[in-house]
């Protein structure tokens, strides 16, 4: 049982660091320009919000899970 805890703490410190992660790829100049030119971010920081959403998620469900 506490095995579970420590890797859902795990995936959260992992989906947070992938979040912030896609924020900092975000910031670049060209994925600025990138979406300045197309309207869209580009598929690099979008995979990195989606995976880290979804290991956040995980590890939370893991954390709370009895």
């Amino acid at each position: 049982m506490q095995t579970n805890k420590i890797i859902g703490l795990v995936l959260v410190l992992a989906g947070v660091g992938l979040g912030f992660w896609g924020w900092e790829m975000s910031e670049t100049f060209g994925s600025a320009l990138s979406s300045r030119l197309s309207g869209q971010m580009p598929d690099e920081v979008m995979y990195r919000y989606i995976g880290g959403g979804l290991l956040g998620a995980l590890g939370i469900f893991l954390v709370m899970k009895n």
